[in-house]
């Protein structure tokens, strides 16, 4: 089964990129282009990934940031942040908010991806160490 990446992203074209490209390396890819939208659309969706873009109408990707952060159907899963802000503070505000991952725009699609699949492969680290063995004897 594909691993699921939902992607909160209002300009189109990135949008429209940001989706190929994940399709393109085999995930199923779920778009939401306001990010009212989002934290409704990730409790539906439950993907395995959120990319989130930080410049949004409306909301801002930090304010989606925490609230998914807080969220006990949400928190687990993690965050990369795109966005045009690419400053050492804006990172580390970003990473404050609580996404994991932060891309800057204009993205380079081999980072783009790679940080995708580090993600998803330490998420699924993490969900593993969370699951117990079902060989193991809980009484041992």
């Amino acid at each position: 089964m594909p691993k699921r990446v939902l992607v909160v992203e209002d300009n189109e074209l990135n949008l429209k990129l940001f989706c190929d490209l994940l399709r393109a390396h085999g995930y199923e890819a779920e778009p939401v282009r306001d990010g009212r939208e989002a934290v409704p659309a990730a409790r539906r969706f439950q993907p395995d990934l959120v990319i989130m873009d930080v410049q949004l109408p409306h909301v801002t990707g930090f304010e989606l940031i925490r609230q998914m952060q807080m969220d006990s159907a949400l928190g687990r899963i993690p965050i990369m942040a795109v966005t045009a802000y690419s400053s050492h503070e804006d990172e580390e505000r970003i990473r404050a908010a609580g996404a994991r991952s932060y891309v800057a725009k204009p993205i380079s699609l081999a980072r783009f991806v790679d940080q995708v699949e580090k993600l998803l492969a330490s998420a699924g680290d993490v969900d593993a160490a969370k699951t117990p063995d079902p060989r193991e004897d809980p009484a041992r």
